[in-house]
């Protein structure tokens, strides 16, 4: 150990000294090498190469060769016309941005947010990692250097905090952060890796594609210094709080008086250290709603997002999802031209409000100043909106059902939309690891049975367990906070969502040609339930059961959780609670505790487990903060429903068993398909 360490340190010395002699130096350059995934082990899904996606609408390839033997042909599967050919290389662009693209949000980050100058920053950042001695974690835990108060708690000097930052063996920096130096400056960017990849505790290898599910974004963003900036993504509105004395010149040209920026920020900072590990609030209302990090294993699991908002355009809608995360998500001055409509906030107070205490001085809004003018003189993408690389789409600032905010995330050099179509096609390609099964073969043909009977299939059916709509939220009853959270923002869309073609390079030549984004490919009711449009309650879409084993906690809000000792079968073999204090949100995360699946699919498929994990978390104060308790989907495998204690055992078994190339399929005449090859028992 201490021989790995001191390798460690002096590769981390030999980094620290390329940035103090001026060389530009930037970490990682590529994602990990795929010996180091557990991806040469696992079963894909198909990668489609050959095929086009011709704005969502696939043109499969032996279709494509036809096509492409005529003139008619060539121009419908031309980028002109919006067509993406699939290719190896497109993938492979894909897998690179997926890891080492941040579209710029390090300048959003560390400039005006802090992310690195608080209780979280690069020197114990880098003693945390040389204590690693070269071995790789899925929770890098940082201690901290001196007293901090964030939020109304105190964290005493020496307080381990877990981060749920996931560092591969032999790594400088944790997965999915990237390093670089800037203008003289050390900055941190974030990419999807973060969120999206995770290290498997036995082989320290990478799982491509699995949620980080310990990654306690909440936390991390509470230690930044200017976590206010971030304010849209919590439930603190700036125009609700006391002023304070930082004059600005407001939306009616006149000397006014920004919100009170400590005030601001403990009221952010305490929202953040609400949520749970593996949480993210990716939706822009000023609510407190984090959600549940998805997998990205996202091959036929259309539409994408908790409430199937990222529905259509190139690939059936998972690049609008990919924009989502980086034009609007890793930055919110991309939103202020839409503050007023959606939040009630003007422009200037929106931008005024996140630059008033920028960590970096040069971002640092002047007394006084016009916060629109001063954005404009230090924006690093100067002519667009925000920081990020981005174009306005057609008809910005109105936004679309294809570009949800009018921008979408290109840099500069590479034709429109490739980097996100490139993490579409490389995302629709992963897939779960294999999964070693408890159960015999005979255990999971029950389960898969039982599935059906209970209904399930009704909803997850297919090879990948998903049929692809939009739930009512009426009808699933679920916390209904999310489901309803983007229903503002069709107030401000365009008629007909709209794109450029991706022949094109940006920067974007003068009055580019446009393409319609066409919207058939998703039913008009799944459209507006996903924006609770002509119904208010909103709704969620079906989610793949793809990898199940990996993604505990259960349902979007993540409050369906138990830790193994929780609950015991009784004489019947009825399983009952028998920790009180392990059950639900309240008793696993929010402790620090991480849940156990097979404990947690138990808890979603009984009612009485269920009740008591719901109880627990609405016993818990944050947990209400954040809109989570596990309520609702109730569809259950279970005594009252006419089960018997073997085939809950056996559907639990079997929904653990979904990996990348399940040993039982359901039917729906309810005999279950056993796949050639079968790892159960293996």
């Amino acid at each position: 150990m201490r021989l790995g360490r001191i390798a460690v340190l002096l590769s981390l010395i030999g980094f620290i000294g390329l940035l103090a002699y001026g060389i530009e130096v930037s970490l990682p350059r590529s994602g990990p090498s795929l010996d180091r995934t557990l991806t040469p082990v696992t079963t894909l899904a198909p990668a489609g190469i050959g095929s086009y996606d011709v704005l969502g609408k696939v043109v499969e390839r032996p279709e494509a060769e036809q096509l492409l033997q005529t003139v008619e042909g060539q121009a419908q599967l031309s980028r002109e016309n919006g067509a993406i050919e699939i290719t190896e290389d497109l993938i492979a662009l894909g897998r690179r941005a997926f890891y080492t693209e941040t579209f710029g949000n390090e300048y959003f980050f560390t400039d005006v947010m802090g992310a690195i100058d608080g209780g979280i920053n690069l020197v114990n950042l880098g003693r945390a990692i040389v204590a690693l001695g070269g071995k790789g974690t899925t929770n890098l835990q940082v201690r901290l250097d001196k007293d901090y108060t964030v939020g109304g708690r105190t964290f005493p000097k020496g307080t381990l905090l877990s981060t749920g930052l996931d560092v591969p063996p032999g790594s400088l920096i944790p997965l999915g952060v990237k390093i670089h130096k800037a203008g003289g400056k050390i900055q941190m960017g974030i990419t999807c890796a973060a969120c999206h990849a995770a290290i498997d505790q036995e082989t320290g290898r990478v799982m491509e594609g699995a949620p980080n599910v310990d990654l306690d974004s909440g936390l991390l963003l509470a230690f930044a210094t200017n976590s206010a900036a971030m304010f849209r993504q919590t439930g603190v509105n700036p125009l609700k709080l006391p002023e304070g004395e930082q004059t600005y010149i407001n939306a009616a040209g006149q000397t006014a008086k920004l919100v009170n920026a400590k005030a601001f920020e403990d009221a952010v900072d305490a929202d953040f250290l609400s949520w749970s590990p593996g949480n993210f609030d990716s939706s822009p209302d000023n609510v407190n709603n984090p959600a549940q990090n998805p997998s990205s294993y996202t091959h036929e699991a259309y539409p994408y997002g908790w409430s199937g908002f990222s529905s259509i355009g190139w690939f059936h809608g998972l690049t609008t999802l990919n924009n989502n995360v980086h034009a609007t998500n890793s930055d919110p001055s991309t939103g202020a031209d839409a503050s007023l409509p959606l939040l009630g906030i003007d422009k200037e107070t929106y931008l005024g409000s996140m630059l008033q205490n920028s960590a970096n001085p040069k971002f640092r809004l002047p007394k006084g100043a016009r916060p629109s003018e001063f954005f404009d003189a230090i924006d690093p993408t100067p002519g667009e909106p925000g920081m990020n690389q981005v174009i306005r789409m057609p008809g910005y600032p109105k936004g679309s059902l294809f570009a949800i905010d009018g921008l979408l995330a290109s840099s500069p050099g590479l034709p429109v939309g490739e980097q996100l179509n490139g993490m579409s096609a490389y995302q629709n390609t992963l897939a779960p690891p294999p999964h070693k099964a408890d159960a015999d073969l005979e255990t999971l043909q029950r389960g898969a049975k039982v599935f059906t009977e209970a209904g399930c299939i009704s909803c997850h059916s297919g090879r990948y367990f998903n049929n692809h709509q939009v739930i009512g939220e009426i009808d699933i009853q679920g916390q209904p906070s999310r489901a309803k959270a983007l229903a503002k923002i069709p107030g401000i869309f365009t008629p007909v969502p709209q794109t450029y073609p991706p022949s094109l390079r940006v920067p974007l030549p003068s009055n580019p040609p446009t393409l319609d984004v066409p919207t058939d490919i998703t039913p008009l009711r799944d459209r507006e339930l996903a924006f609770a449009q002509n119904n208010p309650d909103g709704g969620y879409k079906v989610q793949n059961l793809i990898g199940l084993y990996l993604s505990a906690p259960y349902l979007h809000d993540g409050g369906v959780a138990a830790t193994q000792e929780a609950i015991a079968p009784d004489e019947d073999g009825w399983y009952q609670v028998v920790q009180p204090d392990g059950m639900g949100l309240a008793g696993t995360w929010v402790q620090q505790i991480e849940p156990d699946p097979e404990a947690s699919l138990r808890v979603l498929v009984d009612r009485n487990l269920r009740e008591a994990a719901v109880q627990a978390n609405q016993d818990n104060d944050n947990l209400q903060n954040i809109h989570s308790d596990g309520s609702g989907h109730n569809y259950w495998v279970d005594r009252k429903a006419g089960f018997a204690p073997e085939d809950q055992t056996a559907i639990v078994q079997f929904l653990m068993a979904i990996d990348d190339d399940p040993a039982v399929l359901p039917t729906e005449e309810g005999e279950p398909i056993v796949a050639q090859s079968m790892r159960a028992g293996s």
